[in-house]
């Protein structure tokens, strides 16, 4: 326990016990990555949404599918998202058709497979780390009650050997403890709520996938039996 009167928070936290500011630096840390996963995130999902808007504005605006096709096949950008799910169909679409023997329903099996999985890898890279922030909205409080408990024995422990205990003896070692708990909620909190947020924004882009997946069958289904 610290017999200094600096109770500012910058003096309580460079005079608080070694383990004390291990378990700080630990939650200052942590909460560091996860700021820098959330505005990755932000940023991941907000460029999802806006290609999908995009990618379906050009794919109901009428344009022939083939055509589609390859000024996407041809372009340098990176297919993500939509532009992933049909070509990805559309491809085994057009190779299963040029195949003799294969019937229409063969057809569009390949096809619902294909897109099938270029879906579950467009939304697993969606998913990717938010794992990550709902480890550290469960667990980061209790590293800073940790911390708190910690801190808190140290200076009773202290106490134990001064003949006469006051207030100002004991404060400054419990206000530097229960700064842990406060770091550790300050982690948590907004990586609580950017989780929650992700998984919502998260699952309407999922559902937008869905409907395009659908969408995109019935029109090969019918292409199949014409």
């Amino acid at each position: 326990m610290s017999g200094a009167n600096d109770m500012s928070i910058a003096g309580l936290i460079l005079e608080a016990s070694i383990p004390v500011q291990l378990i700080m630096l630990l939650l200052l840390i942590i909460s560091v990555m996860s700021w820098a996963l959330i505005f990755q995130r932000s940023g991941v999902l907000n460029t999802a949404s806006r290609k999908s808007k995009q990618f379906e504005d050009k794919f109901w605006s009428g344009i022939d599918l083939s055509k589609l096709s390859t000024e996407l096949s041809q372009s340098d950008q990176k297919k993500q998202g939509l532009e992933s799910l049909f070509l990805a169909g559309y491809k085994e679409f057009m190779r299963l058709r040029q195949q003799s023997g294969v019937s229409p329903e063969a057809v569009m099996d390949g096809t619902h497979r294909a897109m099938r999985v270029a879906h579950s890898r467009e939304v697993e890279k969606l998913e990717q780390n938010l794992s990550f922030l709902a480890t550290v909205g469960s667990v980061t409080p209790y590293i800073g009650l940790f911390g708190t408990v910690w801190g808190i024995m140290t200076s009773f422990i202290a106490l134990g050997s001064v003949k006469q205990a006051t207030l100002a003896m004991v404060a400054p070692g419990i206000a530097e403890a229960l700064i842990a708990t406060a770091m550790g909620l300050f982690a948590a909190i907004p990586a609580v709520i950017a989780y929650n947020r992700f998984t919502n924004r998260l699952q309407r882009i999922e559902i937008r996938y869905e409907n395009f997946l659908e969408e995109f069958s019935g029109i090969l289904h019918r292409k199949a039996h014409s």
